[in-house]
């Protein structure tokens, strides 16, 4: 039979699919891309904001129309949080929660097994019983791979949905993760990105440390590139900088949510630090490494954000200069503290806020290119793009375009930034 897997949302998300997809194609099944048809769909939803609901719903009515009779699975966070909404789609026959998408494909043969059943499976396990994790990380590209190191978060932001969709933080055991590092270097991957909803709090609850994991890692033959998907600031602890400094695999790339640059909206989101921490921290980094990329997450219209409070946010990113910000519009999600906030910001204004973020974004990277022109820097070349083109990218995660040649892909090479 015919399996297509269709992931929305983060890079964690992604690993967990396509470790999905392994385990069909272990069982005999034939895995086709998500835009083919199939007999049976696994849809591995988000839910980080409204419109990620939406989409996830759009989704699943769209594959139904195309296939009436296939199978429709459905996993990930909007599963979690609204199980019985999604059970109530037509076409949908099985929906799984945080603690049970590791059964999808069990859960699939058994579904085959008794096609008859009028109700959909629905095994949406209260979140606080949530105590395991799936291990998981992507395959099927040449060069990079997405490896989970860690699921959940206790920090519970006043916006977020993530706690109450992933549950607590926990972490996979450090010799589980490097052998499956092992692993993804014996299929010629040279680069891996870790992956997790609260990277930095790896090892916290087991004992082990983020610091020894990344160490363990580093050691592992065949992987030359390593990058940590996002990281809190608080979490990002000079230790850590200092050994990646020290000349690892591990590259000048870090991906730091900030989310606003006034701590009084800081302060209202329940976040760990103010931005006098974070300035800091920043200038550590660039202290201990040369032409670092930052990439940093903000989010706009947050309840009672005024304009005196995003122009302090604007102020604040012309300090730091990021190379990239990650803008996001608030998205009030109910069942948390920041629905209820008074002094909601008008969704019009929100959109404003956006352009002028990504105004200031398109500034930033531009500049942080020229700074890097003239440098030679080592490139992965990964893909081919249109126009008899490939691309791939620096250490610093610049993108980089050249003449396509086959050769190349998966192979690190020595280009000047022009």
């Amino acid at each position: 039979m015919r399996v297509a897997v269709h992931t929305l949302g983060c890079k964690l998300n992604y690993a967990e699919s396509s470790t999905v997809a392994r385990e069909f194609a272990r069982r005999g099944y034939e895995v086709v891309p998500h835009t083919q048809d199939a007999d049976i769909y696994v849809v591995n939803t988000c839910s980080v904001t409204e419109h990620s609901d939406k989409k996830d719903r759009n989704l699943i009515r769209r594959l139904h129309r195309r296939s009436p009779h296939a199978l429709i699975a459905v996993i990930g966070c909007y599963a979690q949080l609204q199980g019985e909404r999604i059970a109530a789609i037509e076409g949908v026959d099985i929906v799984l929660g945080a603690r049970s998408k590791g059964r999808v494909v069990d859960e699939v043969e058994r579904r085959l097994a008794s096609r008859g059943a009028d109700r959909p499976v629905v095994d949406v396990t209260d979140i606080d019983s949530v105590d395991n994790i799936y291990p998981a990380f992507s395959t099927g590209e040449r060069t990079r791979s997405f490896l989970k190191i860690q699921d959940g978060c206790d920090y519970k932001c006043s916006y977020c949905t993530v706690p109450y969709a992933r549950g607590g933080s926990r972490s996979l055991p450090m010799e589980l993760i490097v052998s499956q590092a092992r692993a993804i270097a014996a299929g010629g991957v040279r680069e891996i990105v870790l992956t997790g909803v609260n990277t930095g709090d790896y090892g916290r609850k087991s004992g082990e440390s983020f610091l020894e994991l990344l160490q363990r890692l580093n050691d592992v033959d065949g992987i030359e590139r390593y990058r940590i998907s996002s990281v809190e600031p608080n979490l990002l602890k000079p230790e850590i900088v200092d050994w990646i400094a020290s000349g690892t695999k591990f590259l000048p790339h870090f991906h730091i949510p900030l989310q606003s640059g006034c701590d009084r909206v800081l302060r209202r989101m329940g976040r760990r630090y103010d931005t006098d921490t974070f300035r800091k921290k920043i200038a550590y980094i660039r202290e201990r490494m040369d032409h670092v990329f930052f990439g940093i997450d903000v989010i706009v219209g947050f309840p009672g954000e005024t304009l005196e409070d995003f122009e302090a946010t604007c102020t604040f990113l012309g300090e730091i200069r990021p190379a990239f910000i990650h803008v996001f519009p608030y998205s009030r999600r109910s069942g948390t503290p920041a629905a209820v906030m008074p002094d909601q910001v008008d969704e019009q204004e929100k959109a404003r806020r956006v352009q002028v973020l990504e105004d200031m974004s398109s500034r930033f990277h531009d500049a942080f290119r020229r700074e890097n022109a003239g440098r030679v820097e080592e490139v992965l070349f990964e893909s081919k793009v249109k126009g008899g083109m490939m691309s791939g990218y620096t250490r610093n995660y610049i993108q980089i375009l050249r003449p396509y040649d086959k050769d190349s892909i998966g192979t690190i090479v020595q280009v000047t930034v022009d």
